[in-house]
């Protein structure tokens, strides 16, 4: 193979750490690929961190010793993360969205790659050192955020069915109460799903009562499975008692009414997303988000 220039040897390596976030990449099969020494390849990956860092791109991390190497975190920063949601809360807000039931319209944004993936950047960010096995959620609506949090954290994603698919071969079946309308539901998974000792992040695209997050809870305790954290696209502020705890989400929904009944959703950020303002764009990063709320 002839020489790689190194300016097209970090611009391959980004692309491929970033195609697998989290993912242990050793420095030898870099080394194979582009025929260069060890040393060579390491100064690469010190360039390659300081391009990701300088312009908000996420953090490039190595691990040293005999199974070490490079991974790629897409990392987004709280002040990033923040502006985003709030922009995206002010395009949610209004009375047009509102349903029945007290819920919210949320299959157009649900549907958007590239706003899920961006939630999905920022729920990952946050669960990063909590090394989850896997990530858990519910048919159907949340399966696209929480597919792009698992790519984020590396992770496979599982998902709970409403009833057992014979495709699936035997499953544990439970009955729980749905937090919204009080009526008793079923949910299944598969035996060969998960394993008894590992861990999961629950994400889900609603939060209102609580009585899925807290099935999909008690399912993983059938298993064995022990839930390190609970995740959302967006939960109601009434009822402010859930039955589970220690969630996060992105959003909170709250519905007013006016003088004359008509109902408006006020949307704002979760409180850990509250920072200061920001007036510029001042990474390429936010620059892209800006780019798409304004689509």
């Amino acid at each position: 193979m002839d020489r790689v220039h190194r300016a097209k040897r970090v611009s391959a390596m980004l692309k491929i750490l970033s195609d697998s976030p989290n993912e242990l990449f050793p420095l030898s099969g870099f080394c194979r690929l582009f025929d260069t020494a060890k040393s060579t390849t390491s100064e690469d990956v010190d360039l390659l961190r300081d391009v990701v860092e300088t312009f908000g791109l996420g953090e490039i991390r190595t691990v040293t010793g005999a199974s070490g190497g490079v991974l790629f975190r897409n990392l987004v920063s709280l002040e990033s993360a923040g502006k985003y949601i709030r922009d995206l809360s002010a395009r949610l807000s209004g009375s047009d969205r509102i349903l029945p039931g007290g819920f919210l319209y949320l299959s157009d944004i649900l549907s958007n790659p590239a706003i899920v993936r961006k939630m999905g950047s920022i729920l990952a960010t946050q669960y990063y050192d909590l090394k989850p096995d896997f990530v858990l959620t519910m048919e159907t609506k949340g399966i696209p955020v929480a597919l792009c949090t698992a790519e984020g954290l590396g992770v496979p994603l599982v998902i709970a069915r409403h009833s057992s698919k014979v495709y699936e071969g035997s499953a544990v079946n439970i009955n729980y109460v749905s937090g919204s309308s009080g009526s008793i539901q079923t949910m299944s998974l598969a035996r060969r799903a998960v394993r008894s000792g590992q861990t999961c992040l629950i994400v889900d695209d609603f939060l209102k009562g609580g009585g899925t997050a807290k099935g999909m809870e008690d399912l993983m305790g059938e298993f064995g499975v022990q839930v390190i954290g609970r995740a959302f696209v967006m939960e109601t502020a009434v009822p402010v008692r859930k039955r589970i705890s220690g969630e996060k989400s992105l959003m909170i929904l709250t519905i007013e009414q006016d003088g004359d009944g008509t109902e408006e959703a006020k949307i704002s950020p979760a409180p850990w997303l509250m920072t200061e303002e920001l007036d510029e764009p001042d990474s390429i990063a936010e620059l892209s988000a800006a780019v798409l709320m304004e689509e």
